[in-house]
């Protein structure tokens, strides 16, 4: 959807150090960013930069954008356009501010806000990770296709977006959230604290006995890989950890969703090292107060990257029955499955092309009505 559209829409990748800028048309960049100072301590020169930095790609560009539409850190009224809230990386907008608002008045233009963690989902979903495992099953002659999808990202945080019958779901008040799920094994703290970058480095500092490495998660990994000096069992420990902790928030978010589930962000570099406990915990077991054993997650869970199980998803358990009275059959396939993939986009493209073609549709949709 929308990789042939010729409309223009302006981005922003918006950190707390840097503002970057750009411009998509068809699901791709059009022209080079400009990167310019957050000034996120103060709202007015904030405000100038943001302005300053739209105007230089418009002045880039051959044809008149159709929308601005970009990632901002919450809390946010996102449908709105009014960030505010605790915001560590973006202070001066605590009290609350109608960006978007501003933005569509200063420009004339459509202004769409959201979180990082629902675009990188809708990008996925869009231009990712749902359409190409679904065309790996046409591929393959399964009839089986999906429509939803869980987007995960793995960074300084533990963000996720949610898609539902192909659509992007915001909820009610812009707030679904899995990094205040309860962690799995310290139930009183949250478990963003056990799957983020903080984790990995907090973990290998308890388990190599030197708290104050200060290495980071591509340093760790280096010590696990043997590339690197340092207390390789620490490593593997450290990232087995992230992939209990972050597998266990997952098996929730999938059991009430049931669909594919993608992940992304800077630690996904790591995979080999905590996708298997990440899918132990996505195939684990639970027990009824008699001891009756049942599966965690109530569908089958396959690692999609791996193709000896994507055969396995793809086949399914297909199989014609007749029809009652008659000689017709119908296909039947009883085996319930889902799947996760690692994205191929990266989250940043996924986050991109999710913005991009969140205001296409949101444009067409309003165009319809």
């Amino acid at each position: 959807m929308y990789k042939n559209d010729n409309r223009v829409v302006i981005t922003l990748d918006a950190g707390g150090t840097n503002l970057v800028f750009g411009a998509m048309q068809a699901n791709k960049f059009i022209v080079d960013p400009i990167t310019l100072p957050s000034r996120a301590q103060n709202l007015d020169e904030c405000l100038a930069t943001m302005v300053d930095g739209f105007k230089q790609v418009i002045a880039r560009l051959e044809q008149k954008p159709v929308a601005i539409s970009f990632a901002f850190p919450g809390p946010a009224d996102y449908p709105n356009g009014v960030i505010g809230g605790y915001l560590p990386n973006f202070p001066s907008f605590r009290n609350g501010v109608a960006l978007g608002p501003f933005l569509s008045d200063t420009f004339g233009i459509p202004v769409f806000i959201n979180n990082d963690g629902d675009l990188f989902a809708y990008g996925e979903a869009i231009g990712g990770a749902l359409p190409k495992i679904n065309s790996r099953l046409k591929a393959a002659g399964s009839s089986k296709r999906y429509h939803n999808l869980l987007g995960y990202t793995f960074g300084t945080g533990l963000g996720v977006g949610m898609v539902v019958n192909d659509e992007l779901n915001r909820g009610d008040n812009s707030c679904v959230e899995t990094f205040c799920l309860r962690h799995k094994k310290q139930t009183e703290i949250y478990v963003e604290e056990g799957a983020a970058i903080r984790a990995i480095k907090r973990v290998y500092g308890e388990a190599s006995g030197n708290p104050t490495h200060g290495l980071e998660p591509k340093d760790i990994c280096e010590i696990a890989d043997g590339k690197r000096e340092g207390n390789r069992d620490a490593a593997l420990k450290a990232f087995a950890e992230f992939g209990e902790i972050a597998g266990d928030a997952i098996a929730t978010g999938v059991t009430l969703v049931d669909g594919l589930i993608v992940v992304g962000g800077g630690l996904t570099g790591a995979r080999k090292y905590f996708m298997p406990s990440l899918l132990g915990e996505l195939r684990g077991k639970l027990r009824s107060l008699a001891g009756e054993e049942l599966d965690r997650v109530q569908m089958k869970v396959f690692d999609l990257d791996n193709d000896n199980e994507f055969e396995a998803f793809a086949k399914g358990d297909e199989r014609q029955i007749k029809v009652y009275g008659s000689e017709r059959t119908v296909p039947y396939d009883p085996m319930k499955r889902v799947g996760i993939t690692v994205s191929k986009l990266g989250a940043s493209q996924a986050i991109s092309i999710g913005a991009y073609s969140f205001a296409l549709s949101q444009i067409d949709a309003a165009a319809e009505s």
